[in-house]
């Protein structure tokens, strides 16, 4: 999605405050899933002609101390070990395609068994969210006598009539490929029609740690405690960073060098998109671009783009040449610097919830 979405949760304990910017564009009435969607699609051209420059890795990150299931970690024998290891890698779901339109990353999805639906695979939504129609046709219950869940958008609009919805069985690929149906589920109007859901890895499938490879249409999925990401596995032309996050949503942020932070968002169409404010920050200079039809956020409300010369950001030891670049207008004060899929569309991603690392790993031809 381009943009970020913040999705305010009355009724619920903790009030918590999602970024889900479910974007739909507004002319070709597609839609984005992830923050902030582009509003034309015209992605796989301009992604590819940007490079990826490695530079110096003389930096370092700390495992995180605990066990990934939140117990202290502790020593066992190796034989004991290595069935566990067994035991936990026979129970990782299989690997899934998935294949990418206009609407995003779709997969196929199965929910309490009914199905499949298109779901929108998409790092930056904070929630997993169903349309009224896949939740009817899943039996989904949902919370009631609560006072709902109020959505709103990038742009500032807000929209009741959302639920807290509550999913027993969550498959992909195939009936059969049981992912579990972790976090925060909510059955919400908004969605186009030719799209059933939005599905956020991040909370969908913690505590395992996932693999996104965009170019060869792939999700796939690990055991961080048996197989961690470190530091030290950085690809020749790609780098491993320290996963950051925000409040209490695990939405997957990565560093800039130039010292923004950028959301990792698969649902988003842009490339790095920026506000006015973070354009100044960045040092990218403002041109007259390609001005972008107008893209409708989940809560109805209307943000505008215009794809502007492009630019180079760092990641760690990364540096990102020529990135298509999109600067929003209209949006909320404060939305985050995105990095959507015309920015990640060359990278095989890799994220370990435990040891709280990306690994960004270009696939060049």
């Amino acid at each position: 999605m381009r943009g970020s979405l913040k999705t305010t949760l009355t009724g619920v304990a903790s009030a918590l405050l999602l970024t889900t910017a479910l974007f739909g564009r507004a002319a070709s009435n597609t839609f984005e899933a992830a923050r902030f969607r582009s509003s034309e699609g015209q992605g796989t051209t301009a992604a590819r002609e940007y490079s990826v420059v490695e530079e110096s890795r003389d930096y370092s990150v700390g495992q995180h101390p605990r066990d990934p299931f939140g117990a202290p970690a502790r020593s066992e024998p190796a034989a004991q070990t290595r069935r566990g290891q067994n035991a936990r890698a026979a129970s990782l779901p299989s690997s899934v395609s998935f294949r990418e339109s206009g609407r995003g990353l779709l997969i196929k999805t199965w929910v309490n068994g009914a199905g499949p639906f298109d779901f929108a695979l998409d790092t930056g939504a904070g929630a997993t969210i169903l349309s009224s129609r896949a939740a009817s046709a899943a039996r989904v219950e949902v919370e009631a006598g609560g006072r709902g869940i109020t959505l709103g958008g990038l742009s500032g609009a807000t929209r009741v009539g959302a639920q807290k919805a509550f999913v027993r069985t969550l498959a992909l690929g195939s009936r059969d490929n049981n992912v579990g149906a972790r976090g925060l589920f909510v059955v919400a109007p908004g969605l186009p029609e030719d799209v059933d859901g939005v599905l956020d890895p991040s909370e969908v499938f913690h505590p395992l740690g996932f693999t996104i490879d965009i170019p060869d249409g792939v999700l796939s999925f690990f055991d961080p405690r048996s197989r961690p990401v470190r530091v030290s596995d950085a690809p020749p032309e790609g780098a491993v960073v320290p996963w950051l996050t925000e409040g209490q949503s695990r939405r997957p942020f990565v560093m800039l060098a130039e010292g923004r932070r950028a959301l990792l968002d698969t649902g988003s169409g842009f490339g790095l998109a920026v506000d006015d404010a973070a354009a100044r920050a960045l040092g990218i200079i403002r041109t007259e671009g390609r001005r972008r039809d107008g893209s409708r956020d989940i809560a109805g409300g209307e943000v505008h783009s215009s794809r502007i010369r492009s630019a180079t950001v760092s990641i760690g030891p990364l540096v990102l040449r020529g990135v298509p670049t999109d600067l929003l207008t209209r949006a909320q004060k404060g939305a985050p610097v995105i990095l959507g899929r015309d920015a990640l569309r060359p990278f095989r991603l890799t994220f370990d919830p435990v040891s709280r690392l990306v690994m960004l790993d270009p696939r060049t031809q």
